[in-house]
């Protein structure tokens, strides 16, 4: 197992820094962090080494693309043994359109998030999952009007107990 690092207050604010902007380069984020060069880029090896940096990405803007439909989808399992929720699990992580899949407590299973050309081909694809028989009892379809907020991930500060969500952004 990996020893983590214990994150002190300056480690938080590069991880904050780079959840900003991943292109940033090492010389721009010491001196955000207060930091000199080199002891800030050892701090984000030892940060991406600890697995607190899983990746770098580039958000695109896919509206840009063409038309784009997000549609969340409730799903409940006929049946609820373990090998159903496997079975479920491995065979909905094969469609390229799902974007996210959650196991959730409440009136159904999972809560499903799609992103798609449009009404008519998430149908289609609803219907290819119908019928490979991955255990679908039944399902809803919840289309998105509007986004007014969408943010990738939660804000670092807020995570770390570092900052609340009363505090103007910096």
């Amino acid at each position: 197992m990996v020893n983590l690092p214990k994150l002190d207050r300056i480690d938080i604010n590069i991880l904050a820094q780079l959840q900003k902007n991943g292109r940033v380069t090492n010389a721009e984020l010491a001196e955000l962090v207060g930091l000199s060069p080199s002891p800030c880029l050892a701090r984000v090896k030892r940060l991406e080494k600890g697995g607190y940096v899983s990746s770098y990405s580039a958000i695109i803007n896919l509206a840009k693309l063409g038309t784009v439909q997000i549609v969340f989808t409730s799903v409940t399992l006929g049946d609820h043994r373990r090998n159903d929720f496997i079975r479920f699990e491995q065979g909905i992580r094969e469609y390229e359109e799902l974007i996210e899949c959650h196991l959730v407590s409440g009136g159904f299973d999972y809560l499903l998030k799609f992103v798609v050309k449009g009404i008519a081909h998430y149908q289609e694809m609803m219907e290819q999952i119908l019928e490979r028989n991955l255990g679908v009892s039944k399902y809803f379809s919840y289309i998105v009007i509007k986004s007014p907020v969408m943010r990738h991930q939660p804000a670092v500060k807020l995570l770390s107990g570092r900052g609340t969500n009363l505090e103007p952004p910096a």
